[in-house]
Parts: C-alpha cells; sequence; structure tokens
C-alpha cells in the first residue's frame, strides 16, 4: 500500500469516528443515519479536521416575519419559547428591522416617516415580549437587522428618503433578492447611517438584549454605488475617478472598508450601552459576502469587531454545504470566537427533509461549529414529516444541554 494511500485511509477511518462521536455526544440516531460521504469507505470525502474550540455551541433560530402569527400572538411565543428550551436550543435571533420597517415602537422610525404596523394581536410590543419569555426559559435574545441598508422600493422609507439611495453605473437603483425587488440605502451616507446607528442604540438603551445581530444586507451589492454622492466622495479622498469597472480591485476596497468602519461604529453603538453584549453578525460564505456584497467579515474579526459568527450556508445539497463549512476562513474564526453554520429548514414552498437537516446539523457539529436555523415554524410547522416527528429529531440532535450565559 502507497503512504498515499495510507494517509486517505487513515483520514477516512479519522473522519468516520469525528462523524461517530458527534453522534453519541449529540444522543442521535445510530450509526446507518451518518452520511455515506463520512464513512471510511464509499467516495472520496471532504477532507475534515475538527477544530478544538471551548466557545459555548450556538443552538439557536430566527425568527422571522414569516412567524408573525406566532410572534404577534404572546400566547403562542411563550409556547414557542418552552419548546426551544425543552429541545436544548440556546439562542433565538428576533427580527427588528424588516422591509423598512421596524418591529417594535421605533420613535426613531417614526420620526423618519415609517409607521409603525407590527403591533401585537393584544398590541404589545412584540420584541419586548419574546425578549421576556426567552428569558423566563433561559434562552439568549439576540435582536436582528435583518434587512440593513435594504428596503422596498415601495416602503415608507424608500419614497420619504429618496436622497439616501445609491444606484448603478447606469442610473438603476433597483435589484432583485430573495425578497423581491429591492433599493439600498447608501451606507457612505452620513444621514443613512445615523438613521441605523440610532435604531440600533434605541433597541441597545429600551431592551434587555443580549445582544445584537447584523447580516448579509448590512451591505451593498458590488455593482452599485456611483450615485453622486459616494463618486464625489470617492475622488475626494483618493484623488482618482471612479472605475467604470464595479469589480475594479481598488474601488471594491473602498467601498468595503467604508462598510467595515460603519460596522465598527455598531459595535462602539452596542457596547456604549450594552459593554457586555454579544456583537453578532451572519453574512453569506467569505467569497460571496465580499465579492458581492463587499463584506469583509474576515477583516471585521481581526479587528476585533464580532463577538459571534454565524455563516448563512443555506444549501439544499451535502457537497455543496460541506464545501462551505470547510473554508479556510470558517477554521480560523473558530479559533478566535463563537461560529455557527446558518441552516435552511425549508422555505414555504419548498419544505427542507429532516435527514437533510439532520446531516447538515451532525456535519457541522463533527466540524466543532454551532447551528442556527432559518427559520423557526419550519423547524417542525412548515414541514414535511410530522410536527412530532420533527422534534423527536431535533431531540436527537440536541439530547444534551449547551448552556449560553447571559452576562447582562
Amino acid at each position: 500500500m502507497t503512504s498515499q494511500l495510507k494517509r486517505k485511509l487513515k483520514h477516512r477511518i479519522l473522519l468516520f469516528w469525528a462523524a461517530l462521536l458527534a453522534v453519541v455526544m449529540l444522543g442521535g440516531p445510530a450509526i446507518a443515519s451518518i452520511p455515506t460521504s463520512v464513512m471510511p469507505w464509499g467516495a472520496e470525502p471532504a477532507e475534515i479536521t475538527p477544530i478544538p474550540q471551548n466557545f459555548p455551541k450556538i443552538r439557536g433560530v430566527w425568527l422571522t416575519t414569516n412567524d408573525m402569527n406566532i410572534l404577534r400572538d404572546s400566547a403562542r411565543v411563550q409556547s414557542a419559547m418552552a419548546e426551544l428550551s425543552q429541545l436544548n436550543f440556546n439562542t433565538v435571533y428576533p427580527v427588528v428591522w424588516n422591509s423598512g420597517y421596524a418591529l417594535y415602537p421605533s420613535a426613531i422610525a417614526q420620526q423618519a416617516g415609517i409607521p409603525y404596523i407590527h403591533r401585537g394581536a393584544a398590541g404589545q410590543d412584540i420584541l419586548a415580549d419574546v425578549i421576556d419569555q426567552a428569558h423566563r426559559q433561559g434562552l439568549l435574545a439576540i435582536p436582528w437587522f435583518e434587512f440593513g441598508f435594504m428596503a422596498p422600493p415601495s416602503s415608507e422609507l424608500a419614497m420619504a428618503q429618496p436622497d439616501w439611495l445609491t444606484q448603478r453605473q447606469n442610473g438603476s437603483q433597483t435589484s432583485n433578492s430573495a425578497a423581491g425587488e429591492v433599493v439600498w440605502l447608501n451606507p457612505f451616507k452620513p444621514e443613512v447611517q445615523q438613521f441605523i446607528t440610532s435604531l440600533v442604540a434605541e433597541i441597545a438603551v429600551r431592551y434587555d438584549i443580549d445582544g445584537m445581530q447584523f447580516d448579509d444586507h448590512t451591505a451593498l451589492p458590488s455593482d452599485f454605488g456611483y450615485d453622486p454622492y459616494t463618486v464625489a466622495l470617492y475622488q475626494q479622498e483618493t484623488q482618482q475617478p471612479v472605475p467604470s469597472n464595479p469589480r475594479d480591485p481598488a474601488w471594491m476596497r473602498w467601498r468595503a472598508d467604508k462598510i467595515t468602519d460603519f460596522v465598527a461604529q455598531l459595535n462602539q453603538t452596542v457596547k456604549q450601552h450594552r459593554p457586555q453584549a454579544i456583537f453578532s453578525v451572519s453574512p453569506n460564505p467569505y467569497d460571496t459576502a465580499y465579492n458581492s456584497f463587499l463584506q469583509d467579515w474576515t477583516g471585521w474579526i481581526n479587528r476585533g469587531l464580532v463577538d459571534e459568527l454565524l455563516v448563512q450556508v443555506y444549501r439544499w445539497d451535502m457537497n455543496s454545504f460541506t464545501e462551505q463549512i470547510l473554508r479556510p476562513e470558517i477554521q480560523t474564526a473558530q479559533t478566535q470566537i463563537p461560529v455557527g453554520i446558518g441552516i435552511m429548514t425549508g422555505l414555504r414552498h419548498r419544505p427542507m427533509p429532516m435527514a437533510m437537516i439532520q446531516s447538515q446539523v451532525m456535519r457541522s457539529t463533527a466540524q466543532g461549529l454551532g447551528v442556527a436555523f432559518f427559520y423557526y415554524e419550519s423547524l417542525w410547522y412548515d414541514a414535511p414529516e410530522p410536527v412530532a416527528e420533527r422534534q423527536a429529531r431535533f431531540r436527537d440532535l440536541f439530547s444534551v444541554p449547551a448552556s449560553r450565559f447571559s452576562l447582562r
């Protein structure tokens, strides 16, 4: 047997035992449930080297506007938090900024001409209710700015503040996203930065939060930034004309650095009011985050701006999923801060089979990563299997508690 074959066989055996250990520790199903790609036989597996870390493991779920029928009903919120606690989840990420609207009674939003449309069924403050019920069940509550600089063109925000918007080189202001057609607030304009920062400060002051999260929309598509304000600012600071190529390295880096500076401002705002709060980010995998949305999240981590990283790896097949979670930038981040993988548990018109969810959780856990799921109702309600079966499978995955102690 050649030395190369010996190394491959040794790798497969180590990989198998790492996956088996994860199953045992999680209280999961028998060996038969381990994906064949991690068995010491069969197809050639991707390289997996578990990264040891002493950080508490993230077991979270995002509460989105898709969950509004639950979020508006205080009794259902109470039941949902109890369910999650019993199944050994430890973190919830309730949405607070979506489609140009605040999901709490925001004086800052109302001053900008944005009405308060997301009251609870009994008139209650949804965010306050979720935080209270989460804490009663021992869960961390980290409000989530889902839309960041993105908004629908028909939103009151976009219509009331047209000078806040940026554009492409051809003058178009809209792009297509998973949320439909959207416009982008200009992340380089002081007025826009002040607006978002004020929302963050408002939440940090008013609510008993455990942290704040900013996702892949605290960003800008790389073909935007050709509005007159940004063009003039670039020329002033670099003494160069704005490149016609949106992917020009210097133009990319200048815009990405500006967004990094704004993330530093957000971090400072959160920490000013809540020094122990978790500053969480949930971007796309790095290649997409930087090249498509100007998010240099490895740079954010290196500057000490991030307390928790959740990388959105929403994939419908295991090969693509595994390729992304094994990226070296994720492995490097694991040595510095708690890192988790965002896993898709389904969409309303495209449910995710529980077997795929289970495989992705096991693969992530074998790599030493935490997990968070998008979104709550698709955990077991908007799902192809019965509720009881889905919950039982999550119970198997998370049979051992993984506490995260609040530093509030």
